[in-house]
């Protein structure tokens, strides 16, 4: 399970763990978002995260802090991509400027890459938005079969790979 600040690097990460491990990736965007970034019906939203986490091995990228547990507790291991708010804005601009370097399959339909004033304030308050990391110090104590890792930085990634024999 991928998760954190928008603009952080978690697509690319999961797509480069997926490449490197055979195992399945979703993007919870392909699944929120139907064409034209119309969001789906909430209830299919979680039905469809339920089908996913029910399969014995997935790597799920994104959000959706509502939903949060429910992968959260099916994981095996969690990696919160913590980069600071300044790098992320810039990577967001950045990537609607310039493209991403590799070819994510990310967003439905009809979703093209954008940096919408929704997008920034969501990143903006992200960390407030998780209560100072009050939701995951939950999640963690509740579900400790869960191995976490924080990434604060490129140079935390390759030890996450390592700490969870990912390399």
């Amino acid at each position: 399970m991928i998760f954190g600040k928008p603009g952080s690097g978690k697509s690319t990460f999961a797509l480069k763990l997926h490449e490197k491990s055979g195992i399945p990736l979703y993007h919870l965007d392909r699944c929120f978002y139907a064409t034209n970034w119309v969001e789906r019906d909430y209830v299919e939203f979680i039905n469809m995260q339920r089908q996913i986490v029910d399969q014995n091995s997935w790597i799920i990228d994104g959000n959706n802090l509502q939903s949060l547990e429910l992968r959260y507790k099916r994981a095996h291991v969690a990696i919160y991509f913590n980069y600071q708010l300044i790098i992320c804005l810039w990577r967001l601009f950045k990537r609607r400027l310039l493209g991403r370097r590799i070819n994510i399959d990310d967003r439905a339909e009809g979703c093209t890459e954008t940096v919408r004033w929704s997008l920034i304030k969501y990143t903006w308050a992200f960390e407030k938005s998780i209560k100072s990391r009050g939701n995951i110090d939950v999640l963690r104590k509740r579900y400790t079969h869960v191995k976490f890792a924080e990434a604060n930085g490129y140079g935390d990634l390759k030890k996450v790979l390592e700490l969870f024999d990912l390399v």
